[in-house]
């Protein structure tokens, strides 16, 4: 139970952190880039084509590029700091 407490404080934090710098629960370009940590485009481009980018990516119709929540971004970084602080 503490550890469900502590991931969804956490969520929390990032969310409301991501949604102040973007202004927006979606993120698109070099945001989403950087919000997930690749170091490049082309990193990312790959993970794109490879199935591996850690979060649901989707395209909106009639607009550019690849988009994601910002709440699923904010879970999944949670849930990659809470992992690592256990190991």
């Amino acid at each position: 139970m503490r550890d469900e407490e502590e991931l969804q404080k956490l969520v929390a934090h990032i969310e409301n952190q991501l949604l102040k710098l973007h202004n927006s629960p979606v993120i698109t370009g070099e945001a989403l880039r950087c919000s997930l940590g690749y170091r490049s485009v082309e990193a990312f481009r790959q993970a794109l084509s490879r199935n591996t980018v850690p979060v649901r990516i989707f395209t909106i119709e009639n607009r550019r590029g690849k988009f994601a929540l910002v709440r699923d971004i904010a879970i999944w970084l949670a849930n990659e700091t809470l992992k690592s602080i256990k190991d």
